[in-house]
């Protein structure tokens, strides 16, 4: 897999992640959004944590900044 997350990127999403997990879990959302929101939460920890994103790969977006 070629990384195609920089790290502003990886950095916006775990912000996300723990956004989402935070409300899950002071009760602010519940039901099916929480639990939909705790899944978006985990796919972007893991896409930040080995820096590839599939859709990003699909779409040919890139935002890695280029090696020297």
């Amino acid at each position: 897999m070629k990384k195609n997350i920089g790290s502003i990127d990886k950095v916006i999403r775990f912000i996300l992640a723990a956004l989402f997990v935070a409300l899950y879990f002071t009760g602010t959302v519940t039901g099916t959004l929480g639990i939909v929101l705790l899944v978006l939460a985990g796919i972007f920890i893991i896409t930040s944590l080995v820096s590839f994103c599939g859709l990003y790969a699909i779409f040919g977006m890139n935002t890695c900044p280029a090696k020297k």
